[in-house]
């Protein structure tokens, strides 16, 4: 549902004024849409000119509502689908710490996200050898996932071309550790300046009292941006959404990091999706309460098309359907 639609057009035809289009929610029936010109012009200008604005001008629309919603996900490591314990995930198998890895390709994952209306989902590319499993993913739903993964301003559009909804980037913004700017406007420059297209992973790590620092290179290094509202603000004008993931939870199903989920909702503007530690609907509840509904959740190691035992995806479904 769309919270609301606001279209200005500075460059209308065939009186070059500007036109401001609000369109009510849907609990407005007697009060559909509003238009206010500068000017005076029939009701049959106005909407000759309403609908050339339309066709013509992109816009721009506000579609997270207050509501948390399930998000789900495909991990991909070595070409498989793999549920992981994140804080073990480095180059080195002998300290990889799996809890379940699928006998499903994932482009069966993709194909079950989308007979169930699961949009959003991300998909994840956890080190090399993953590419052509990415790609088997997108062609099951075209357009209906995000990928990350060794995303860069030479293959974002590729990916974009390939089927991805939106690409998921963190580590290219972080050479030796340090945010630079410069390779965020590169990565959107490629995507033509579409912001639409891109997420920012800000998937962290907790160091001290409530205080998270990106994480890259598979979650093994520590980078020099601290998560909180300053850094939050500075990426949402770059940017359609963020996806965190509480690195030191995931995976092990013992609960979600409460306060990070407090404070990004008080942080955050824009849709951002929570993952790490998720076990059941009580916390997707409780998501929903400590963010007032701002904060969507991934539930990974627990379901049970991922072996797990804590929640059932058809459950997941029929919560999302609820709310």
């Amino acid at each position: 549902s769309i919270d609301w639609i606001q279209v200005v057009s500075t460059r209308l035809k065939p009186h070059n004024k500007r036109t401001a289009v609000s369109l009510a929610p849907t609990s407005q029936p007697h009060h559909p849409h509003k238009i206010e010109q500068e000017g005076s012009s029939s009701d049959a200008a106005v909407e000759l000119e309403l609908i050339e604005l339309l066709q013509t001008t992109r816009v721009y629309t506000n579609t997270h509502t207050k509501m948390t919603r399930f998000r789900p996900c495909i991990d991909l490591h070595a070409g498989q689908v793999k549920q992981i314990v994140g804080g073990t995930l480095d180059s080195t198998t002998a300290e990889l710490k799996t809890n379940f890895v699928s006998t499903h390709p994932p482009a069966h994952f993709a194909r079950l996200y989308k007979d169930n209306e699961l949009t959003g989902a991300h998909v994840i590319m956890l080190g090399p050898g993953n590419t052509e499993a990415a790609r088997e993913s997108l062609k099951a739903w075209p357009g209906g996932l995000q990928v990350g993964g060794g995303i860069n301003d030479t293959n974002a559009k590729e990916w974009v071309d390939a089927g991805a909804e939106k690409v998921i980037i963190t580590s290219y913004l972080f050479p030796e550790g340090r945010f630079s700017q410069e390779r965020l406007d590169a990565v959107l420059q490629a995507l033509g300046g579409d912001r639409d297209k891109l997420v920012i992973d800000l998937s962290c790590r907790r160091r001290g009292d409530d205080r998270w620092f990106v994480a890259m290179n598979k979650w093994q290094t520590i980078t020099d941006m601290e998560v909180n509202q300053e850094s939050i603000k500075q990426l949402e004008p770059y940017c359609s959404e963020f996806l965190i993931h509480a690195a030191d939870n995931e995976g092990l199903q013992k609960g979600i990091d409460e306060k990070l989920v407090e404070r990004l909702a008080e942080w955050c503007s824009l849709p951002v999706t929570y993952a790490g530690g998720g076990r059941n609907l009580e916390d997707l509840e409780m998501v929903k309460k400590l963010s007032k509904g701002k904060v969507d959740l991934t539930i990974g190691s627990a379901l049970d098309c991922f072996g797990g035992n804590g929640v059932k995806l058809e459950e997941c479904v029929e919560w999302n359907k609820s709310q």
